[in-house]
């Protein structure tokens, strides 16, 4: 079989070119060497799948799948599935937009180094494809050539790319027949062949090494049985947070227009991670921060901050000593469009296209539309740079807040909660709390001490397992620096009771274990029967049985440890049953070395 992986979007992300097929599935439909083609989707968000899986045959009986990775989110929110993917594959191939310059200079800064860890020194083929004709012009293949360079990458740039990364570069102009064929299919079958007779000729060699010994075979061990496949749970970093904005639960901003007749509610914590306008806004930063005027005076044209008591429609859930802010926003065209800009915001600031279809049926009018937009790209734009979110394309600015909260993780600013563990003091905002833990939801908003209380206090873990714990609520994700870091934090998810966390460390766990050698396992100090206690007392049960598995997977080295003898009745039958090697291999084994011993001393050669 030939494992194929494949990076990154080559479409330029405008409609007409969102109707043409992928550059991988138009070589599948396309070559003559390829039949009988299967695809499948991964399961991630609802219209963005991590990843597409295509299976066929090529060159007559030999087994194809390609993993075809649109968005490279996959490095960031899953790396265990990522290496996984890079580490089976036979080849790999990166594409591109010629005219996507912003998601090439991504791949190039954040991703193609993640490509390099995860190969490992690996000698695996790479082949990078520019697509596209640039818009600017006739394309131009002259490495000396900078009349593109601004809106376009080019050929220069993407020959540069290829040998950092020890690559094949290929420059296809449009998707017909001679380029996906001839050009791209001929390189990627020649790479084909070449992975097909590596494993011909290491399949050989095994082969002789078996027929070396011919005489008197030992007794076959058997493969140790398989152990429980931990499968992973999607984020629902963004759902979460959209809810958010559903029950107005911790609202501590309320946007009015000019003649005060309707009321929309918010959090500034959520504003602030994704706009420097609204950290004017609510003075979390100074208009001497802003390296960019235009904020400031965006801020003052279209918004206007009032103080005193609130209105008597204030929203409810907040404690009476901390009354929402009331903004009044001043355009009221604007004002109209509010409920979906938030929407928009909170759903994770990436369903643009979506806005604009909301947004254009509410307002009916081109113009204000366009008006409408253009005020919401200022208000997400970063001081100083070119604005991001002018092409406003889907891929490229869906990961707002996994970046953006974390600039407000165990910080005081905006902080409404402070939690103090182990004699210190860690502040936290109630709404990225009551919005990622149903637990904590419940807490400060049921009838509890600590709804109204500002400090909170935290037993039975420690501050570092906390912090951890609070890093994975703001940034949805967490990187344990031992095992035994990783069952804390497991303990204390099942303690607020955050699922998806808890089957991450169990992951973890999980990888480090199996990663672990035999001579390493045989001397550790950790005791993996300790971690099976505790995985059973606080109901992983999961990682419970993969733990019971992996001490008889390798029953040889648990069974001479003292901790062994700690197993209960029904786990030390469960061991003895599955152990490997089984009990009938070993008898096997003895009997073949006593004839060998027998052989040895009937020789009359020597």
């Amino acid at each position: 079989s030939v494992n194929i992986v494949a990076f990154g979007n080559e479409r330029d992300g405008f409609p007409e070119d969102n109707q043409q097929p992928s550059l991988i599935w138009s070589y599948l439909g396309r070559s003559a060497l390829i039949s009988q083609i299967d695809s499948s989707l991964s399961a991630s968000h609802v219209g963005n799948p991590v990843f597409t899986e295509y299976q066929a045959c090529v060159f007559g009986n030999v087994r194809l799948v390609v993993h075809d990775c649109p968005v490279w989110d996959i490095f960031d929110s899953d790396w265990y599935t990522s290496c996984r993917l890079i580490g089976g594959a036979d080849i790999i191939v990166i594409k591109y937009s010629v005219n996507d310059k912003t998601s090439f200079q991504e791949i190039k800064d954040s991703y193609v180094p993640m490509v390099k860890k995860a190969l490992n020194h690996c000698s695996v083929p790479v082949i990078i494809s520019a697509v596209g004709a640039r818009k600017n012009g006739v394309p131009c293949t002259c490495p000396l050539c900078t009349s593109d360079r601004r809106s376009c990458v080019t050929t220069s740039e993407g020959v540069q790319l290829a040998k950092e990364l020890g690559a094949t570069y290929l420059e296809l102009h449009t998707l017909n027949d001679f380029y996906i064929q001839k050009y791209f299919g001929g390189v990627l079958e020649y790479f084909m062949i070449q992975s097909l007779n590596q494993k011909s000729s290491e399949k050989m060699k095994k082969r002789k090494k078996t027929q070396k010994c011919r005489r008197v075979q030992p007794p076959q061990l058997e493969q140790p049985e398989k152990m429980p496949i931990l499968k992973g749970e999607a984020s629902h970093y963004n759902a979460d947070l959209h809810n958010l904005l559903c029950c107005c639960q911790c609202a501590d901003v309320a946007f009015y227009p000019e003649d005060l007749s309707t009321v929309v509610e918010a959090h500034k914590i959520i504003l602030c991670s994704v706009s420097h306008l609204f950290m004017l806004l609510f003075g979390v930063k100074s208009p001497s921060d802003a390296h960019d005027a235009s904020v400031a005076q965006l801020a003052q044209s279209l918004f206007a901050v009032q103080a005193g008591d609130p209105f008597p429609s204030s929203p409810q859930g907040v404690p009476p000593c901390d009354p929402p802010v009331r903004v009044v926003v001043k355009d009221s065209v604007f004002c109209s469009c509010l409920p979906d800009i938030l929407h928009f915001i909170y759903s994770g600031a990436f369903q643009w296209e979506r806005l604009e279809e909301d947004i254009r049926k509410k307002l009916k009018d081109p113009d204000k539309t366009e008006h409408v937009l253009e005020k919401v790209k200022c208000i997400l734009k970063t001081p100083g740079k070119l604005n991001t979110v002018k092409d406003c394309k889907s891929h490229q600015i869906k990961r707002l807040y996994n970046t953006s909260l974390r600039l407000f993780f165990n910080t005081p600013v905006l902080a409404d909660v402070i939690f103090k563990i182990q004699g210190a003091t860690v502040p936290a905002h109630r709404a990225v709390l009551v919005a990622r833990c149903e637990v904590m939801a419940a807490m400060f908003n049921g009838n509890y001490l600590e709804a109204n209380s500002i400090q909170v206090p935290v037993y039975g873990v420690s501050k570092d397992t906390f912090l951890s714990f609070l890093e994975y609520l703001y940034t949805d994700s967490c990187c344990p620096a031992s095992i035994l870091q990783a069952m804390s934090l497991l303990i204390c998810a099942e303690m607020y009771q955050v699922m998806r966390l808890q089957h991450i460390c169990e992951l973890y766990i999980i990888t480090q274990l199996q990663s672990m050698p035999s001579r390493e396992l045989a001397s550790t100090s950790l005791s993996i029967v300790s971690l099976l206690k505790k995985a059973k007392f606080h109901n992983s049960d999961c990682l419970s049985t993969w733990l019971l598995h992996f001490i008889a997977t390798n029953y040889l080295i648990f069974s001479q440890k003292p901790e062994f003898q700690e197993l209960s009745v029904e786990e030390r039958n469960f061991v003895e049953m599955h152990r490997w090697p089984s009990n009938l291999y070993l008898k096997q084994l003895a009997d073949y070395r006593n004839y060998i011993h027998s052989q040895k001393c009937h020789c009359t050669v020597m």
